[in-house]
């Protein structure tokens, strides 16, 4: 098992960036692919980006292309997501997730382990 914590959520103004973390603790880090999903208010979990197990290998979805950017460090076993011009769309609880897979999934039911989310406030 292994267990997902996220820090770096808050209120930032439209334009500006967070750099959301997700420390995780358990079994050995380099086994598990990650991704980060955004819920907002009334809507359902979907899909930010994901990284590959070495990092190589980033996806991202359409919305945050170009903006968004997803790393990882495998010594700290902790993964980031870079948020530039950030939108007051991309407002949401934003969660880590981990599966032991070779490459990322798009869909929140393919991954086993959740953190407990950070809040992404954006006003305009």
């Amino acid at each position: 098992q292994v267990q997902l914590v996220e820090s770096g959520g808050g209120l930032v103004q439209a334009g500006g960036s967070l750099r959301l973390s997700c420390a995780a603790s358990g079994r050995i880090f380099s086994v598990y692919v990650m991704g980060w999903f955004r819920q907002a208010p009334g809507k359902e979990r979907e899909f930010v980006a994901g990284i590959s197990r070495t990092g190589g290998s980033q996806y991202y979805t359409d919305s945050v292309k170009g903006r968004f950017t997803s790393s990882r460090d495998s010594a700290k076993s902790t993964v980031y997501l870079q948020m530039n011009s950030l939108k007051p769309e991309d407002a949401a609880v934003y969660y880590c997730a981990a599966r032991e897979a070779v490459f990322p999934g798009r869909n929140a039911d393919e991954y086993d382990y959740w953190g407990q989310g950070t809040q992404v406030t954006v006003s305009s």
